[in-house]
């Protein structure tokens, strides 16, 4: 009878602990501490969802904004061109995608006053020597078209800039 009494006991404190009451004994984690991992995992595969989907958004943007640059500068009639269509650098190494250019002389002394007013003005400028013995004069140096294309706008109203400005793509 005492025997009974006392499985009794121990399958109704089973019943009503549950498999917790064991797992707390043998330092197990128990349903409440796997609920909460569980729900911190849902949690942070969200945030990296989220973080995935919005760093799409900034690329399409980026496409986008870069797109509507490209068609704002063809608008605008200025002309792109890259070093090779230009015979190539000469010595120049170029750290930008970008340049405005605003003068092509034959003299290197030419663009070297061209180069200082430019900078009198404000703008960072460079020397750039084509191998066709060409020296030309960039200014706004930017990895980014639209910065290249609100630098087009911005060089436009200067007194330096000639009509015919035109932008180097460094490929």
């Amino acid at each position: 009878m005492r025997r009974a009494i006392l499985l009794s006991l121990a399958v109704s404190m089973l019943a009503v602990t549950g498999c917790d009451f064991f797992r707390r004994l043998a330092g197990r984690p128990t349903s409440e501490d796997i609920q909460n991992k569980k729900i911190q995992i849902e949690l942070a595969q969200a945030a990296a969802l989220q973080a995935r989907q919005d760093s799409i958004r900034r690329v399409e943007q980026f496409r986008l904004d870069s797109l509507a640059a490209l068609d704002s500068i063809s608008h605008y009639g200025v002309r792109i061109y890259t070093p090779a269509r230009l015979s190539g650098l000469a010595e120049t190494q170029l750290e930008s995608r970008y340049h405005v250019m605003v003068g092509v002389f034959r003299l290197r002394s030419n663009a070297e006053k061209l180069l200082s007013r430019t900078q009198a003005a404000g703008y960072q400028g460079s020397l750039i020597s084509f191998g066709n013995g060409m020296f030309a004069v960039g200014v706004s140096p930017t990895s980014n078209i639209v910065d290249a294309w609100e630098a087009l706008k911005q060089v436009r109203t200067e007194k330096f800039c000639p009509a015919d400005m035109w932008l180097l793509l460094n490929e």
